[in-house]
């Protein structure tokens, strides 16, 4: 099975952790249940419900009859699987505990169901193998054991469609994925001394990146683990970062501080980008690495190829110092959540299209086209004017270029209905979305 039981566990995260880390003083400032996962310990307040042990298992299994996540539901129609894992661990330390204490914490709401389950690190995707299968098949649509996992990213092979003929609908163009690094635990589980030796040896390989990628790395403020920028970035550098949508911030939110995200915060955590700020790439955030190309226009191939060369380049550097990305046939990207497994990319574009999402229809008709579309302040929310994220919802079993393709496609019909409507077309628009419905039905 590749784990081991009781006997190494105490020493594996006794060694994983800093003695005394103290809360940074942006820490301090924040509401009392984000701070208590912000620090060395992992996440407990009773106040959220966060009362589920994240390093021993308890022997009995929860109730979970009124959970709302892939978790919960594979463990309810097999609690055998949960004494089958309760004393297992994976080689670097890792339990059952640690893995589903997001979804013990966070029951869920019917309406946004999530996967309820972590890595701690990539041997957890084989150890517990038989829980998290079942989840990522129910979040992926179904993805059989025996899959195998393409993987493409050949710029040459995407289309040739122009999307946004005349320039007024597409706002923006951006692609993003995660990335994680083999050797190193995954950031539910990290150490404090793994933690900074990721953050070195991934800005080693990005500050190694040349042409239209060259750049610089800003720690968050509050950071001392690099040295040419000790105490990080400033605070109205910070601001200013998040204020354009290009810098994440504290965990605020109990299912990223039940899945132990925020330990440590802010210390070996920060951004990279390039000049252009067309180019960054987060690092020590939800996956070890988040990487995101993005500009102005739907000139995605330009997007696309400087997203595909920073992969690249920053993998030789990885290489050189004994270290990969983590990647396998059959998953293909590891990352924290097995919903970003596969490619863990997201191609979108922001569009302005308020007649095509006026319609009853918009959202099956995204689904038919294998979109999925967010408002402008992301998942769940409402479009504002119109506006609207539209990216690729597959990430597993669909290779990036496939993936790619598919929004191209998609985005370009919804410019071409939206151009359509404003013609007063509707019953020849109302006819071409009929005919990707099942059914026919629109």
């Amino acid at each position: 099975m590749g784990g081991f039981h009781v006997a190494a566990r105490v020493a594996a995260f006794a060694c994983a952790s800093c003695a005394g880390f103290p809360l940074s003083e942006r820490v301090q400032k924040l509401p009392l249940w984000i701070q208590a996962g912000c620090g060395e310990d992992e996440y407990y307040f009773p106040g959220k419900n966060a009362v589920f042990p994240a390093l021993l298992t308890p022997d009995s299994m929860p109730d979970f009859r009124n959970y709302s996540n892939y978790m919960a539901e594979t463990l309810n129609e097999q609690p055998e699987l949960y004494q089958k894992y309760k004393d297992v661990y994976t080689r670097n330390g890792v339990g059952l505990a640690k893995c589903i204490k997001t979804g013990v914490d966070n029951p869920g709401h019917p309406m946004i169901k999530t996967c309820g389950i972590v890595a701690g690190d990539e041997e957890s995707y084989t150890v517990f193998a038989d829980l998290f299968e079942p989840v990522i098949s129910a979040r992926h649509g179904g993805y059989p054991r025996d899959a195998v996992h393409p993987t493409n990213m050949n710029v040459d092979e995407l289309l040739d469609t122009k999307i946004d003929p005349s320039g007024k609908y597409v706002l923006s163009t951006r692609v993003r994925t995660g990335r994680s690094v083999r050797g190193i635990r995954l950031p539910p589980s990290i150490g404090f001394d793994e933690r900074r030796e990721l953050e070195r040896v991934c800005v080693k390989g990005l500050m190694n990146l040349q042409g239209v990628l060259e750049g610089d790395y800003f720690p968050l403020h509050g950071s001392t683990s690099y040295q040419p920028k000790v105490g990080g970035m400033s605070e109205a550098k910070e601001e200013e970062l998040r204020k354009a949508g290009n810098l994440f911030q504290e965990p605020d939110s109990t299912l990223l501080l039940a899945s132990g995200m925020g330990r440590h915060w802010p210390d070996a955590r920060g951004i990279y980008h390039n000049e252009a700020r067309n180019f960054f790439v987060w690092v020590g955030e939800e996956d070890h690495l988040r990487i995101v190309s993005m500009q102005k226009g739907d000139d995605i191939k330009d997007v696309f190829r400087r997203f595909a060369t920073a992969c690249d380049e920053v993998q030789k550097v990885l290489k050189s110092e004994g270290y990969d990305f983590m990647h396998s046939p059959h998953l293909g990207y590891i990352a924290t959540c097995p919903s970003n497994l596969g490619t863990g990319l997201r191609a979108g574009q922001m569009l302005n299209i308020p007649l095509v999402s006026a319609r009853e229809d918009f959202k099956a008709v995204c689904k038919a086209l294998g979109l999925q579309a967010r408002g402008s302040r992301g998942v769940d929310s409402d479009s504002v004017g119109g506006r609207w994220d539209m990216s690729n919802s597959d990430r597993l079993g669909k290779s990036e270029v496939d993936l790619v393709n598919i929004m191209i496609r998609g985005n370009a019909l919804l410019v071409k209905w939206e151009e359509m409507l404003e013609r007063n077309q509707a019953v020849e628009v109302a006819a071409e979305m009929r005919q990707l419905l099942p059914n026919n039905l629109g």
